[in-house]
């Protein structure tokens, strides 16, 4: 079992609902872009054609707040399933202003000191259990060949060159670590769908990256990366969906999404959003999820400050 299963973050992450299609049936569409003012005034004012008879005052006043007290529980229910509400936050007391921008994720009191000073590669691992033995936690970022995960490590650490290009297809086969501030590690792991690499290049993917996932103890959470400019991709929901069996708390990091108009197909923010549809088909809760561009920084501060409150309520 992971360390970190122990220390009940798990209870905060994504839980996964692939047995139950009751529940995922009777949820509704999640929006894309969430409106928080408008959804707390729509959650005190339903059914305004089915008003009760009038009362009495003082049934009134009972009635009005049992009413209130509903709206509440609606309104936490809301949070609770479509936003990622982190330790120390009363899902009742969020506010639009707590919610990251482009994201479901709201900021909470365990997020603290995000910036990156220094960042140094420390090693390439063949096997999962030739990885650093230290007790830093860590983030693994995953993702299809050609996501971009190389250029959202070298974006977040603003160096360029930091993390191995897919013009090295040697070392995308590796797991790779590279020490943040000499105090946590970000951990490049081999893409899958190698679609273009020979024969003799491929990996068994299954037996290599999954052992790392199910027994590294200093893993906080996968990011996840999905190229937002092209439709939800079905190994990317298997991707998903294995994580969310194995109880491995994941965040999706929606990529390229700069390339907002032009060209063929349809815009980021729809893909972005049938993603979440179909995700949302087999998650009860939706996993965290935020918008980034490596091109334009789109994401980089707020990715940042969200891996610092779950690293620091792991290390507490």
């Amino acid at each position: 079992m992971l360390l970190l299963r122990n220390r009940g973050l798990l209870s905060l992450q994504v839980t996964s609902l692939l047995s139950s299609s009751s529940s995922s049936s009777s949820q509704a569409t999640p929006p894309f872009f969430l409106c928080f003012k408008n959804t707390l005034f729509h959650s005190t004012h339903q059914n305004p054609s089915s008003k009760p008879k009038p009362k009495p005052q003082t049934q009134h006043h009972v009635s009005a707040s049992k009413t209130e007290k509903q709206a509440i529980s609606d309104t936490a229910r809301f949070m609770q399933t479509f936003l990622f509400v982190p330790p120390g936050i009363d899902p009742e007391e969020v506010t639009d202003d707590m919610v990251l921008p482009g994201s479901n994720i709201v900021l909470g009191p365990y997020a603290g000191h995000a910036q990156i000073k220094e960042v140094e590669f420390v090693k390439s691992s063949s096997r999962p259990k030739d990885c650093p033995k230290d007790d830093r936690p860590e983030f693994a970022i995953l993702g299809r060949s050609n996501v971009g995960k190389s250029s959202l490590i070298n974006a977040l650490v603003r160096k360029k060159e930091v993390a191995l290009t897919s013009k090295k297809p040697g070392k995308t086969q590796l797991i790779n670590h590279f020490l943040v501030n000499k105090s946590w590690y970000i951990v490049d792991l081999p893409g899958y769908g190698f679609a273009k690499a020979p024969e003799s290049a491929r990996m068994d993917w299954s037996a290599f990256t999954k052992g790392y996932f199910l027994n590294r103890a200093t893993l906080v959470a996968v990011l996840l990366l999905i190229d937002a400019s092209v439709p939800p991709q079905k190994i990317d929901l298997d991707c998903a969906n294995w994580l969310g069996r194995n109880n491995i708390p994941m965040t999706f990091v929606f990529t390229k999404c700069d390339k907002m108009k032009g060209g063929k197909g349809k815009r980021p923010d729809e893909n972005i959003k049938n993603f979440q549809v179909m995700m949302g088909q087999n998650y009860g809760k939706h996993p965290p999820w935020i918008m980034t561009s490596s091109v334009t920084g789109l994401g980089r501060d707020e990715l940042l400050l969200h891996m610092s409150q779950l690293r620091n309520y792991w290390d507490n």
